[in-house]
């Protein structure tokens, strides 16, 4: 039997289609989460159902599923035993195309020592934002500045970026200045909306906040790059790495976009 096609948002309690809903209450019986009714309405028992498949299968790759009740990508793909869907393509802007090839190129930078915010390279991140390395600043959109301004200085044309070290400055300012972003909500209902060259903005509390560019999408889960991190998930940065662990549903603020700047 060919594999559904996952319908491009999250399907959760009180979703109107009941033709997918049906979809997925047959497949919860065969997998062996029921018996619920295959009625089309996704109700109390059938949230539960799911719940119960999320708690007791992992993803493709074999890593835990969040137990929320809805059916995202990652859960789809897991209930109906499908392949990874194909990774998004490139950024749709030559400018974003060529920040990411100069993101990539920074991987292994290191700061010097770790745990400093400082470094020769790191210092240069920081001065493009106008700010003094003294101060050993959190320099992950400092460092997402630094590749789009780079990019846009070898394609001979302006930095649509806005300059500043915060991230969650970075993201209030997008917002007020018309720049396109995809909020989390808009992103968890159609992850497809996610693309290679956005920059993901997460809330980490305190007036606080991490960045980093979006690589590559597939099945909700991200491929990036991100100045002040590091590759084992702690809080503490201490360089550009490519990460794999990050979901879209783990980004709590959202996504900026620049590709059209």
């Amino acid at each position: 039997m060919a594999v559904p096609t996952f319908p491009g948002r999250i399907i959760k309690r009180g979703d109107p289609d009941p033709a997918v809903v049906k979809t997925i209450q047959r497949q919860l019986n065969e997998r062996g989460c029921g018996p619920i009714a295959v009625n089309g309405v996704f109700d109390e028992t059938t949230e539960a159902a799911v719940k119960l498949f999320q708690a007791r299968f992992p993803d493709v790759e074999g890593a835990p599923l969040v137990v929320d009740g809805k059916v995202g990508s990652i859960t789809w793909a897991a209930l109906f035993g499908a392949a990874p869907q194909p990774a998004a393509g490139t950024p749709t802007s030559p400018l974003m195309q060529k920040t990411l090839e100069i993101a990539t190129s920074q991987i292994g930078v290191m700061e010097q020592p770790a745990g400093s915010n400082r470094g020769p390279q790191v210092d240069e991140y920081v001065r493009r934002v106008g700010l003094n390395p003294a101060g050993k600043h959190p320099w992950c959109v400092a460092f997402l500045f630094f590749c789009v301004d780079e990019a846009a200085k070898s394609l001979g044309r302006n930095n649509p970026m806005i300059k500043t070290g915060g991230v969650l400055d970075h993201w209030a300012r997008a917002g007020a200045q018309g720049i396109p972003r995809v909020t989390k909500a808009k992103a968890e209902q159609n992850p497809a909306l996610v693309k290679p060259g956005h920059i993901f903005t997460i809330d980490t509390g305190g007036g606080q906040g991490h960045a980093g560019f979006v690589l590559q999408v597939t099945d909700g889960k991200l491929i990036t790059v991100e100045g002040n991190t590091n590759d084992n998930g702690s809080r503490e940065g201490i360089g550009v790495f490519r990460r794999q662990s990050r979901k879209i549903v783990s980004i709590n603020k959202g996504f900026v976009d620049y590709n059209g700047l």
